[in-house]
């Protein structure tokens, strides 16, 4: 039986200092991705950050300044740390591996990705949905997280800790009604998490993912809180920074014995209220 010193209980400053991490969706400040990259960057991390404002200025929320967004994450920069990014498509074949080379060429390797991407609307309920409409959520949800993975695995040098994250939702939890094609392809992630967990451990990457619940990412009007405000026993809705703090201890060594999980953070919102 090993024994812990005092000073291996301690907890590092900069848990990812030293260390690279590639995520995606990293388009607006009110959103996940946003705030994840500068929890990453606080914690010593080089931060390469994915984004596709093109999908943003078709939603009702519209684009943000990516220069902004960069801007922002780089000023929580530490050390001699960097922050780099990256526009590209995601629903195309060739997407996944563009950004993960990018990445790569810019800081030399990576030791974690978040796949942080979504796409919104272009969805319904069961008889109103087109192959279009199902191709499209699978191409962009699903698809393009399986191929950042495997684009990360082929830069992987075995035996390195790694780990990588994807983004589920929650079609386990309770239905979600008029979201088929998006509760598809995000129950395809959190059916293959334990899969891909079991193939890669002998590599030295953890493979989790994460539901990050309801979350106000610049949608939530006071009408809709209202609403829903029963469910939440905490007294508020999700905000970015809830599931950004746990993407971000998945990705450092405390969370070296947690793989092949599906993790709810939900802040305990109750359905069936």
């Amino acid at each position: 039986m090993t024994t812990t010193s005092r000073s291996d209980l301690s907890r590092d400053p900069l848990p990812l200092g030293g260390r690279s991490v590639l995520v995606t969706g990293v388009s607006r400040r009110a959103g996940i991705g946003y705030a994840l990259a500068c929890r990453l960057a606080a914690y010593g991390a080089n931060v390469f950050c994915h984004h596709h404002s093109a999908h943003d200025r078709d939603q009702p929320w519209g684009a943000d300044d990516t220069d902004a967004v960069l801007g922002g994450v780089r000023s929580h920069l530490v050390g001699e740390a960097r922050v780099a990014g990256m526009s590209a498509d995601l629903s195309g074949s060739s997407g996944a591996d563009d950004v993960v080379d990018a990445a790569v060429a810019e800081f030399g390797r990576l030791d974690g990705l978040v796949c942080n991407q979504a796409l919104s609307g272009a969805d319904g309920a069961l008889g109103d949905l087109t192959a279009d409409d199902l191709d499209r959520h699978w191409a962009v949800d699903a698809r393009a997280s399986l191929l950042l993975a495997q684009a990360f695995l082929r830069h992987h040098r075995a035996g390195d800790p790694a780990a990588v994250a994807f983004l589920t939702s929650g079609q386990s939890q309770g239905p979600m009604p008029g979201e088929v094609a998006y509760a598809a392809a995000k129950a395809a992630l959190a059916g293959v998490t334990l899969t891909l967990a079991d193939q890669l451990a002998g590599r030295g990457i953890r493979v989790n993912t994460v539901n990050p619940g309801p979350v106000d990412t610049g949608y939530l009007t006071p009408e809709a809180w209202e609403t829903v405000s029963e469910k939440f026993p905490s007294g508020r809705f999700g905000e970015p920074d809830d599931p950004a703090r746990l993407l971000a201890w998945l990705l450092t060594d405390e969370a070296r014995w947690i793989t092949g999980q599906v993790i709810h953070s939900e802040g305990g919102f109750a359905r069936w209220r």
